[in-house]
């Protein structure tokens, strides 16, 4: 019996590791919301289907000297479709800042200014309109929050309000997501 328990630990042990010692890789979203493969997973996204998501996407970063978190959950969301074998060309995202996740847009210049670094989500955010991913500003946010629309990164496009996005994409078929 103690022959058994100490062959299924060295297993359990085994297998921990190989877990453990998985490397993340990025399917879709270059760099950024590293994923792992779940060889035992039977729960998996239908490969034929295409997938319309908008993103409500309003938590700040807990530490604005690192990547929100959230901001880089994207890429992870992306990447994990991919991984479960939908076609990049089928997976349509689009991402409504606002709220504190507003701050996570400001160009370098901006956000050096207000926590003494320059942003770190800017190179996430490049990578996700690499891969299609469209980024629309709450233009209410901007003004609740006083800040200028030549401070928020160029390759967002500024919206009337994230409520207005989100009523103009639903309607089209885009699940919601709240970040």
């Amino acid at each position: 019996m103690i022959k058994t328990f100490k062959i299924i630990c060295v297993l359990l042990l085994f297998s921990a590791h190989n877990l453990l010692a998985q490397e993340a890789f990025f399917p879709i979203v270059k760099g950024f919301g590293g994923i792992y493969e779940i060889p035992e997973a039977t729960e998996l996204p239908d490969p034929s289907s295409e997938i319309k998501i908008i993103i409500d996407l309003v938590s700040a970063a807990e530490d604005p000297t690192e990547i929100n978190f959230m901001v880089n959950n994207i890429a992870r969301m992306i990447n994990l479709h991919g991984l479960g074998g939908i076609p990049h060309e089928n997976i349509h995202v689009k991402v409504a800042v606002h709220g504190g996740a507003i701050f996570s847009l400001l160009e370098h210049k901006s956000y050096k200014a207000l926590y003494g670094v320059d942003n770190p989500n800017l190179a996430v955010y490049d990578a996700l309109k690499a891969a299609g991913v469209e980024i629309y500003v709450c233009g209410q946010s901007l003004i609740a929050r006083n800040i200028e629309i030549q401070d928020i990164w160029d390759g967002s496009e500024i919206a009337l309000s994230m409520l207005t996005t989100l009523t103009k994409y639903i309607p089209e078929g885009y699940i919601l997501l709240r970040f």
